[in-house]
């Protein structure tokens, strides 16, 4: 039986590069080593020549002890914070007027001819049915000031104020509210815009994802902690060089627009797509008596990013 782990990885949100990781009992929390894998990744970054560090994370990665230590280098931060009552007992008292409707930005840009939304069966089945549901019905934000019990400096502190709704069938039971906490030394953004960066760190889920079903880095296939560390660590890095790939695309002046899109698509596919379409090319070798022919024998809307990358590589 192979011993249970539970990998920390840090990436860098620009191109979703993995900049560390680290293979750690399955007992172990979340946020154990992770100031410390951070503190690697900034100095990593800064010797890139990164002039802007910033950090993003969960609650669990708000360790208040290293905020001070991090505020100090010029990193700024972006961290989820956990409801303590003392900051929930602040949020109960702020007056309405500091409290703002937050906007959320859509998910998404529609493309094509508008559609009529269709109906919600869904929720006809839960009012028939008298489940009880959840109903988020309005969101506010806020920002205070706040001082944490390991820090010497003071920061800011955001809260979201979500009105929920809690129904059963027909018969709305009761209204909750509910707060969400994030802290950050950015005095310039706004709080909803502190919000929104701190939902961006999200997308390190999907990181995972990849690693896990698309390069099969977070696998155990051998039979200690360090080996399987040596594992993860090298299969990850065929998720790196797709990063590295994308960013060797060039991108000629003319057709700027359309390049970077091509870019950033390549940038953001999946794995396995991305062996299907650029590495798994159907090629016919020619030989002939001074040279030797490749033809492609499929073509994909990829072909001109592959061939633009082949030159580039060959340059």
């Amino acid at each position: 039986m192979r011993p249970c782990r539970h990998p920390l990885i840090d990436s860098l949100a620009n191109t979703r590069e993995v900049l560390s990781i680290v293979n750690r009992p399955g007992s172990r929390p979340s946020h154990e080593g992770a100031a410390a894998e951070a503190d690697r990744a900034a100095a990593l970054c800064r010797k890139a020549g990164f002039q802007r560090i910033v950090f993003r994370g969960d609650t669990d990665f708000s360790q208040t002890m290293h905020l001070d230590r991090w505020n100090a280098q010029g990193i700024t931060f972006y961290f989820g914070y956990d409801r303590h009552p003392n900051l929930a007992a602040i949020a109960d008292g702020l007056p309405e007027s500091r409290w703002k409707r937050l906007v959320r930005p859509p998910k998404y840009a529609k493309a094509g001819t508008p559609r009529r939304r269709p109906a919600n069966v869904k929720r006809q089945v839960i009012r028939r049915r008298d489940y009880e549901q959840l109903e988020l019905k309005s969101e506010e934000v806020a920002v205070f000031k706040y001082r944490p019990v390991a820090c010497q400096q003071t920061y800011r502190m955001i809260v979201v104020r979500k009105n929920i709704s809690k129904e059963k069938g027909e018969r709305r039971l009761f209204d909750e509210i509910r707060y969400f906490f994030y802290i950050t030394n950015d005095p310039d953004i706004t709080p909803a815009e502190v919000v929104f960066e701190c939902n961006g760190r999200c997308d390190q889920e999907n990181l995972i994802a990849q690693l896990a079903g698309g390069v099969r880095a977070i696998a155990a296939p051998v039979d200690n902690l360090v080996s399987n560390w040596a594992y993860m660590a090298m299969t990850s890095l065929a998720w790196t060089l797709k990063a590295w790939a994308a960013l060797l695309v060039p991108v000629h002046p003319r057709w700027k627009e359309r390049h970077e899109s091509q870019r950033h698509g390549l940038l953001k596919m999946e794995f396995k797509t991305f062996v299907n379409v650029m590495v798994k090319l159907p090629c016919q070798v020619v030989e002939q008596a001074r040279r030797t022919t490749l033809r492609v024998l499929n073509w994909t809307p990829w072909l001109p990013v592959f061939f633009r990358l082949c030159d580039e590589l060959r340059c």
